[in-house]
């Protein structure tokens, strides 16, 4: 039977410890996580920009807006006129290729939701990416420190020697 190591959270390590090769290569582990986290943040926001707009459209199509010609995009880039056949049904892109017929109501709530979801996702990487970059300050700190003390040691070394 193989021995199992049962770890219910992060590592902790004391970064004093580490020498300035392990220390570097901390850094940039962290620096390559703050990277990630930042480009994840960039596309949330993309995402959320993209269901606001979608919330404000549905906010203005009325009973009036029946038979209006409208652009509908076929792509990112291409659109195509068409005009609006029902106004109180409309056709919501849940993504992956899948549609859902909704009403005006039903589709402003379902913009609502995916904005809030995507705001508390937001949230949890900024405080994620956060405490990374602090821990990241304490790394260069430490780095700094480790340094400090090898330049003393090699000018204390090259002190003896001229003496």
């Amino acid at each position: 039977m193989a021995a199992s190591n049962k770890t219910s959270g992060p590592q902790v390590i004391d970064i004093s410890k580490l020498n300035l090769e392990q220390l570097t290569s901390l850094k940039n582990q962290l620096d390559q996580e703050l990277q990630f986290f930042n480009e994840s943040l960039q596309q949330l926001k993309i995402a959320q920009l993209k269901f606001n707009e979608s919330g404000d459209c549905v906010e203005t199509i009325t009973p009036e807006s029946k038979g209006k010609v409208v652009l509908v995009p076929l792509t990112s880039c291409m659109y195509v006129p068409g005009s609006i056949a029902d106004a109180e049904k409309l056709l919501i892109d849940v993504g992956t290729g899948y549609y859902v017929e909704q009403d005006v109501t039903g589709a402003k709530d379902y913009f609502t939701r995916k904005v809030k979801f995507v705001t508390e996702q937001m949230e949890k990487i900024q405080k994620i990416a956060s405490e990374k970059s602090r821990l990241r300050e304490v790394v260069m700190d430490m780095m700094e420190m480790k340094l400090d003390q090898q330049l003393a040691v090699i000018q204390q070394q090259q002190g003896v020697a001229k003496a």
